[in-house]
């Protein structure tokens, strides 16, 4: 299906929402381990409510074979899973948010740029929709925006799906609604909660390849050639996991200032 940046831009308005698998075994046994409070970034981040997310889709080293080479991520929207892959027959698996039905897309892509909480510009048809949400927004460096922070719908950390040197729209990115991870909810991006996205952050370069599978729905757009083929070692319901990897640590950066004026997508 071709490609076509208009229809896109209708399609991405909702990427992430507006605030207002297999059992995984976290690394302190409930999870707390990965999920808790975290307090040394640019702003806190609330410990994760365990009890309104299906414990299949925490983060967790797994058994994954593929063609792929270490630092590839690959995205299952049908399983709502994104796998990094470390390139000695595991990956590290996240749950995720995928596109509802409608907005799904798979394809190849590159990671341009990574963020750390993002500004987010949303689609003038949307402030028209919704004038309410004027209230949160600002003049910024790109336009009309609200700027990074605990309540923007991008969450923590961003990263940017460029396709052909061009910016797809797509973007894998944190979350304010971290029950919607193991839905299809967005509109097309991939949400992650924010303790994973500040995790896969860490871990992924610029440049990395990044491979989306179909969803078995049948209406995808295609944003690339296509995937390599690419399966996990083991039913995504029923995985032999390994011993959960708790979160890489980063050395603290200044802000990159968001250098995309057309990003104008949740």
């Amino acid at each position: 299906m071709q490609f076509h940046r208009r229809d896109l831009l209708k399609g991405l308005m909702a990427c992430a929402a507006f605030p207002g698998v297999a059992e995984a075994s976290p690394a302190s046994g409930d999870g707390r381990g990965l999920y808790g409070a975290v307090t040394g970034d640019k702003f806190p981040i609330k410990a994760i409510n365990l009890s309104r997310i299906n414990h299949a889709f925490l983060r967790a080293e797994v058994p994954y074979a593929t063609r792929e080479p270490a630092g590839t991520i690959v995205i299952d929207p049908r399983r709502h899973y994104l796998y990094f892959v470390n390139g000695d027959g595991t990956a590290m698996r996240y749950g995720v948010g995928v596109g509802r039905q409608g907005f799904a897309w798979k394809g190849t892509a590159t990671i341009n740029s990574k963020q750390e909480w993002p500004d987010w510009y949303p689609p003038k048809e949307m402030l028209e929709r919704q004038p309410e949400l004027m209230k949160a927004m600002k003049e910024l460096q790109s336009g009309i925006g609200m700027p990074g922070g605990p309540r923007n719908p991008l969450g923590a950390r961003a990263m940017y799906l460029w396709q052909n040197n061009k910016d797809t729209l797509f973007r894998i990115h944190g979350t304010t609604e971290p029950w919607t991870i193991g839905t299809n909810a967005s509109s097309g991006c991939i949400r992650m909660i924010n303790q994973d996205a500040i995790d896969l952050y860490g871990r992924v370069k610029v440049g990395a390849k990044v491979v989306v599978l179909g969803s078995g729905r049948g209406n995808e757009i295609a944003i690339g050639p296509g995937s390599t083929p690419t399966q996990p070692a083991q039913s995504a319901r029923a995985p032999e996991v390994r011993q959960p990897v708790a979160a890489v640590p980063q050395p603290r950066a200044p802000l990159n200032i968001n250098p995309y004026p057309m990003d104008r997508t949740w």
